[in-house]
């Protein structure tokens, strides 16, 4: 018996994108009754191949109102709250990023209390903490540095203050730079091995940009441990691997598994605001309370992702998509 049966009914939010596809796919692997909350303008790609086995309800987080009526619907056990808005650059509007990030999750947790929801789980970001000379660790103080890192701290905050107030277990998952099958394509991963794979220059930031990479599937055995996460208040977690990866590292690691000769050409990118040379989790208290550790090196992700994206057709064609638009 896994840690995620008798559960049911579950329902997702974010399941469009790439933690919350995951979720939901695992999820129905496991043979459970999966709804998800998907806005009207959501492209849900990832869900295709899934789609006539979930229960699709059609809402945004943001309206109260259709929120509670979702709820009162479905009833669910578990909310998986993995709706998010501003983890990418060209989602920079800062009124959207707090009305999504902090209003939409207090929409989904009220509501979530009224209907007798038994775990509500809160996705948050390891960019809470801001920059950190050592690992990061739950009780560091929070020195959020952009909109996005605000929002998602406001969520935590949210998370641990109506956990007192409430008969239902609430945790959150601070994640760390995840990867894996369904990432979106133009992120990091995904395009060094498409293009070493092609044989096509690598352009890349300081080869001393540092992270702390955690493979998808790691992430979503956490998540789905419901029976542990019932009995939580609040308690924050990091969801990371432990070990601080520099790109060049990386680098390094996808021109050997694509036994690839691309040239590479370091600072040719513009560094980003949140690039740092010290970036990794203490997942120290996920291991405490869950069991938990992440199980894959970077090798064996970075292995199984370039296999699944040489295999998949849907992915394929978003990711061509992607590359001309």
């Amino acid at each position: 018996m896994t840690n995620s049966e008798g559960f049911d009914p579950i329902l997702v939010t974010g399941a469009s994108g790439f933690v919350g596809a995951c979720a939901a796919r695992e999820l129905l692997r496991r043979g459970h009754e999966v709804h998800v909350l998907l806005r009207n303008q959501s492209n849900p790609w990832r869900l295709r191949s899934v789609w006539e086995r979930l229960r699709v309800h059609r809402g945004d987080a943001t309206d109260a109102g259709a929120v509670r009526s979702v709820l009162r619907r479905v009833r669910p056990r578990v909310v998986l709250h993995l709706a998010t808005h501003g983890a990418y650059e060209k989602q920079d509007d800062a009124r959207s990023i707090l009305h999504t990030n902090v209003f939409g999750t207090y929409n989904l947790l009220e509501a979530s209390a009224a209907e007798g929801v038994e775990v509500f789980v809160n996705t948050g970001s390891s960019s809470e903490y801001g920059f950190k000379d050592a690992p990061m660790r739950e009780i560091d103080l929070l020195e959020p540095n952009s909109f996005y890192a605000i929002g998602k701290a406001a969520q935590t905050h949210l998370c641990r203050f109506l956990a007192q107030r409430v008969s239902m277990g609430i945790a959150v998952f601070r994640l760390f730079s995840v990867y894996g099958p369904w990432e979106e394509p133009t992120r990091l991963i995904p395009t060094l091995l498409h293009r070493a794979a092609a044989g096509l220059p690598l352009h890349m930031v300081s080869p001393q940009v540092a992270r702390d990479f955690v493979f998808v599937d790691d992430v979503v055995e956490a998540l789905l441990q419901f029976s542990a996460l019932a009995k939580m208040r609040g308690e924050v977690m990091n969801l990371g691997s432990g070990t601080e990866t520099t790109l060049e590292q990386v680098v390094r690691e996808v021109l050997a598994l694509c036994k690839s000769a691309s040239e590479v050409h370091w600072g040719a990118m513009t560094a980003r605001h949140w690039d740092s040379n010290r970036w990794v989790s203490d997942p120290t208290r996920a291991g405490a309370l869950l069991g938990w550790k992440a199980r894959y090196s970077l090798t064996q992700g970075l292995a199984r992702t370039a296999e699944w994206m040489k295999t998949t057709r849907e992915y394929n064609g978003v990711a061509e998509h992607r590359a001309a638009g």
